[in-house]
């Protein structure tokens, strides 16, 4: 399956809630999200029941779009979040969490997830001084987060990361705005992701 390239805010609209996939826009009234929370369509004003098996599937495509992971993505990540110790859903949303993109999206080096993916994927980040150009690598404790000396030296990242600060860093992340570098003080645990989820939902789905 190829990844979505269409309109954005028709997810949000689908999930029934803001995927904050516009960036900064997300979090002002001038997302179309916030003039149209329901879903797209002809009939998504109309009422909507959904059985168990549909509640659940929901929720998984919820998760996987807020990441912007593919199908076979996010089945390998919760076979991994399976095999761990522990719970496996707070599992699958710490694994997700540690993605490279989320990290950059989250420390404020990016406007958005899909934008991160795409800078990723363009070598414009270092790990520990190493580049990265994978979004989908796993991040550890203490790992520190810069972007390269050419795309530092860019206006445009200068203000990415001043506007993208404003939105709040998480205390698992520490941001140094001047210098454009995170380090990861610690991996999230669940109680401290806002977004709402049931990833149990995903867990039972995937039992079956």
């Amino acid at each position: 399956m190829a990844r979505y390239t269409g309109p954005v805010t028709k997810l949000s609209r689908r999930e029934g809630i803001n995927l904050q996939l516009k960036g900064d826009r997300s979090f002002t009234d001038k997302d179309s999200f916030e003039r149209k929370p329901y879903p797209p369509g002809q009939h998504g004003q109309a009422r909507q029941k959904f059985s168990e098996y549909g509640t659940q599937l929901r929720e998984k495509q919820k998760i996987k779009r807020i990441y912007g992971v593919l199908e076979k993505q996010f089945r390998k990540i919760f076979k991994e979040a399976d095999r761990q110790k522990g719970v496996t859903g707070e599992n699958l949303i710490k694994l997700l969490e540690s993605r490279l993109d989320n990290m950059v999206y989250r420390a404020g080096l990016a406007r958005s997830r899909p934008e991160a993916r795409v800078w990723v994927a363009h070598g414009h980040y270092l790990v520990n001084g190493q580049k990265i150009d994978r979004p989908s690598y796993f991040c550890k404790e203490g790992d520190v987060i810069t972007m390269r000396d050419k795309t530092k030296a860019k206006e445009y990242m200068k203000d990415v990361v001043q506007t993208s600060a404003r939105r709040g860093v998480p205390e698992w992340i520490a941001l140094e705005e001047s210098e454009m570098k995170a380090t990861i003080r610690m991996l999230p645990v669940r109680n401290q992701i806002t977004m709402p989820m049931n990833e149990q939902l995903v867990v039972e789905l995937f039992s079956k």
